[in-house]
């Protein structure tokens, strides 16, 4: 879908940040072109917030925390469930609006925003189960804990599923009594522009803020005196920036980072679902563009040839990378020039490293997609743990393929990287699955299934893969703190 061919109702009829209840033009001037990676062509300009921004939208989400605060955990749930509707009833033009903008298939995208409005019932139904407790202290004391809101909360999100990201984790944070403001990713703002008008009036003024904005922005936020916790979800680069803008004001941190994740299939695996599974990890439809992707593929020695020549014939037909926009496309484009570049330079180091180029490993040849940021499903195999391939993410459609045979070596060399976001087990054997299962270096285990998320299963990582978890009660205790009060009866 070209820019002159996008639907009416599809694009935010706003160009302007929100905050405060209003819209507000970025006091710079600023705007810039955010684009189409399909066609790499501008779709609309999108504003850009400056510190003078950020410290108007903070401040008016500190004015109205002490408000918020004081409305009763039922009726914020009630709200969250109007918002939660609202997505449900959109759920096609915001699919539509991120393909445009991220180069995500629309047919994927389309479940984004029911998993975002599943979350935000899971945490409006959790927002009377912010509890305390009684401490026992003997005679003439009564010891109580309570859960208080932090304040301000700043959530920066990722370009990979904007509108899911953005609805979604604004859910937590406003259960627990906190006034939020939410930065766009800039290489994909325009859904969160959208989101905004469609949920930003359910709320009471500055309960619920949306910046757009580059990394300026992002800094200003992690810093701001009034920003009582930042998160993020990107890359580790981004978040050590953030946790060093955030040192001096010794404020929290939530971070999902980045994943250079495995896949591990033991003899007994059941290859034909071991097949799938590998093709489906690696989450090929959104260009390999996730943190939790399986990127690391550990097939045994007894089946690792026959296992990869299935995948080698599978991952064409079923991922052909296409525009983004048409429901029949399985596969999208990268986000930018930048990133395919830097999805080029992975191929070509592991090719001088001497790892074997299975499939892909090229842009496509369709006449169609020669303007916009494609690249083939790619598979390399006979790698070894000290290629760079092997130990950095990608964050692009590459699988690499291992062949182990002694298990004690092949825990070191699957653990042997700085993250530890997933892990996907293959065998048919419960003891090997649970032993399998501990002996990963990760805080997300799949056995036998590779990229689902489950509302209520905490989503996070260790090591440079994050800090804290998602989806789940844990999230919602992270915008709270706990105060002891101690009453000495007379």
């Amino acid at each position: 879908m070209r820019a002159h061919e996008i639907p009416a109702g599809i694009l935010p009829e706003h160009r302007a940040l929100f905050y405060g209840g209003a819209w507000h033009e970025p006091r710079s001037g600023r705007y810039a072109d955010t684009l189409n990676p399909a066609y790499n062509e501008a779709i609309t300009q999108a504003p850009v917030a400056g510190a003078d921004d950020v410290d108007a939208a903070v401040r008016a989400a500190d004015a109205a925390f002490p408000a918020w605060a004081r409305v009763l955990p039922v009726e914020r749930g009630h709200l969250l469930r109007q918002a939660a509707a609202v997505l449900r009833e959109q759920a096609w033009p915001l699919a539509q609006l991120d393909a445009l903008n991220n180069g995500n298939p629309v047919s994927i995208l389309a479940h984004d925003a029911a998993f975002a409005a599943q979350g935000i019932e899971y945490f409006a139904g959790l927002a009377t189960e912010v509890k305390g407790e009684t401490l026992p202290m003997g005679e003439g004391h009564l010891n109580y804990t309570v859960r208080e809101p932090l304040g301000v909360v700043a959530r920066i999100v990722a370009y990979n599923h904007p509108l899911m990201f953005a609805a979604l984790r604004i859910a937590a944070p406003l259960a627990a009594g906190n006034t939020v403001v939410v930065k766009s990713p800039d290489q994909a703002p325009l859904s969160i522009i959208r989101l905004a008008e469609l949920i930003g009036g359910i709320f009471p003024p500055g309960v619920v803020n949306f910046l757009c904005g580059g990394r300026d922005c992002g800094e200003a936020l992690a810093s701001h005196p009034l920003v009582r916790k930042i998160t993020l979800i990107g890359g580790v680069p981004t978040g050590k920036a953030v946790m060093k803008s955030a040192a001096d004001g010794l404020k929290p941190v939530l971070l999902e980072l980045g994943g250079k994740n495995a896949l591990v299939a033991y003899p007994d695996a059941d290859q034909d679902k071991l097949v799938q599974g590998i093709v489906a990890g690696m989450n090929f439809s959104w260009s390999g563009q996730s943190c939790g992707s399986t990127s690391r593929v550990f097939l045994h020695a007894s089946l690792h040839d026959q296992v990869l020549a299935r995948v080698a014939e599978l991952l064409p037909r079923k991922h052909r990378p296409g525009i983004p926009t048409d429901p029949a496309t399985t596969m999208g484009a990268l986000v930018s020039a930048a990133q395919r570049e830097k999805v080029e330079g992975f191929v070509r180091s592991a090719l001088e490293e001497g790892a074997r180029l299975v499939v892909g490993g090229r842009r496509p040849d369709d006449p169609a997609l020669q303007q916009g940021f494609f690249f083939e499903p790619t598979v390399f195999a006979d790698m070894q743990p000290h290629m760079r391939l092997a130990r950095e993410e990608v964050f692009g459609p590459i699988v690499s393929v291992f062949r182990w045979d002694d298990e004690d070596r092949l825990w070191q060399d699957v653990n042997a990287v700085d993250f530890g976001l997933t892990g996907s087990i293959w065998t048919q054997s419960l003891d090997t699955a649970h032993r399998a299962a501990r002996r990963i270096h990760t805080g997300y285990v799949w056995i036998n299934n590779t990229s689902q998320h489950f509302i209520g299963a905490p989503f996070g990582g260790v090591k440079h893969s994050g800090i804290g978890r998602e989806e789940c009660f844990e999230e919602l205790l992270e915008f709270t703190y706990t105060k002891n009060v101690n009453l000495k009866l007379g």
